[in-house]
């Protein structure tokens, strides 16, 4: 977004009447990808019925998709992989420019390039996030094998952002207004390996922790391996990274954690879990797990519900496995239906969902931190906010009762009720 503006053209509110449409799309799993040719499908329509000039599609479908896209979504006008990034201004622009002078041949209309073998700079964005929170990546690509992910087919092996970049890069979206830094990456534990031949992520995190007019950094995607203990010791001290962890882990039993090649078992798994709620006081976990997998048998699932009640995570996400073509878990046998992948998946949740309305409930009473991320539409004179214990978009809020509270004010709160995964609460004290 920042390119084409930078480029010289309009960003517009709507669709409706834009001259290009450009679709970012996701290829990870079966139900985005829908999503996604639902959308360009979408706007395709609204191109048929002149009230849109051009569509461009561009992401991690394209990537995925690149020799089927335009078949399945005949009418797109441009189509760019993830690779093109750079480049996007030139792809509108070649839209712009078929659309005057007539339909171009499918070479003309994809633009795929290698994957780069440095991290691009991402300064200068346009962000379409609330200006007092945004995500930083810093690394693109994942060299893990996991037999049922397509990411490194998309993205391609790990490349490290230089630390000095992403530390400028956090300099200037603090400039911008950003109170709340949620540092992301395919792998985050994984941070500089590949650039210096070690794990950064430690220094990484005490550099941005030094940051003037930051609150709060959230640390994303961490995978179970390389957790130092000089991690853990910065995690635990540093004055401006919340006690907040997203550690996917996928499963619990050691039969399916070898088929997934995850390359940890369950009992280094729980051994690293209990060295970090030691060493790092309130801590917030937060976890996902695949249900269905291929051959995962009543005993499996019965490991992992039993997995999920003893270590009460804090929050967690559970999802029916995804067949994804080019995989090596597409190769796999014994398959299961998805009746059976979704009830398991149900199974699962239902034990989380209970330790998650009782973790809300023991709040009540509590003093809490909070952010303020808009005003409440359904609740005069309150906003919605979260804790430190919840990442945008993914986990609970809370709805505060308080005056003259702006979106990106902090402000300490008195929970009051839970409701669900979800608190209640009221201003005390002034915000900040």
């Amino acid at each position: 977004m920042g390119q084409l503006v930078q480029a010289g053209h309009e960003l517009t509110a709507s669709a409706d009447g834009a001259d290009v449409v450009v679709v970012n799309t996701c290829g990870f799993i079966e139900p985005a990808r829908q999503e996604s040719l639902s959308v360009i499908r979408e706007m395709l329509e609204l191109k048929r019925q002149g009230r849109v000039g051009s569509v461009v599609v561009a992401g991690c479908l394209a990537e995925r998709q690149r020799e089927q896209l335009l078949d399945e979504v005949p009418g797109v006008d441009q189509i760019v992989g993830v690779f093109g990034r750079e480049e996007i201004a030139h792809v509108v622009q070649q839209a712009e420019k078929f659309r005057r002078l007539g339909r171009g041949t499918d070479e003309q209309r994809a633009l795929f390039r290698p994957a780069p073998i440095r991290a691009w700079d991402d300064t200068a964005r346009l962000r379409i996030t609330p200006q007092h929170y945004a995500y930083l990546k810093i690394s693109e690509g994942c060299d893990r094998t996991c037999t049922f992910c397509a990411i490194p087919a998309m993205r391609g092996k790990h490349i490290t952002k230089p630390m000095e970049q992403v530390i400028r890069e956090a300099r200037e979206l603090v400039q911008d207004g950003v109170r709340e830094l949620i540092i992301v990456a395919q792998d985050t534990t994984y941070y500089g390996l590949d650039l210096y031949g070690e794990v950064k992520l430690a220094d990484l995190l005490r550099h941005l922790d030094e940051i003037d007019g930051l609150e709060w950094i959230r640390v994303l995607y961490a995978y179970p391996m390389y957790f130092t203990d000089e991690l853990m010791q910065v995690l635990a001290t540093a004055r401006r990274i919340i006690p907040y962890l997203d550690m996917p882990l996928q499963h619990a039993s050691d039969r399916m954690l070898k088929r997934m090649q995850r390359r940890v078992t369950r009992a280094e798994t729980e051994k690293l879990l209990d060295r970090l709620r030691t060493a790092i006081p309130k801590l917030c976990l937060r976890t996902t797990f695949i249900t269905g997998f291929p051959g995962e048998t009543e005993a499996d699932v019965a490991e992992l519900e039993e997995f999920v009640r003893e270590q009460r995570f804090d929050r967690c996400g559970v999802f029916v496995y995804s067949r994804e073509p080019g995989t090596p878990a597409d190769r796999l046998p014994d398959h299961l239906p998805e009746e059976v992948k979704q009830t398991r998946r149900d199974r699962i949740m239902q034990v989380q969902q209970e330790i998650a309305f009782a973790r809300s409930l023991e709040q009540v009473g509590q003093e809490l931190d909070a952010i303020v991320d808009s005003v409440d539409p359904e609740f005069p004179g309150h906003v919605v906010g979260r804790t430190y214990a919840d990442a945008p978009e993914i986990d609970g809020v809370i709805r505060i009762k308080a005056k003259n509270l702006r979106p990106g004010d902090f402000v300490r709160v008195k929970i009051t009720a839970a409701d669900g995964y979800d608190l209640v609460g009221r201003g005390v004290g002034e915000p900040w």
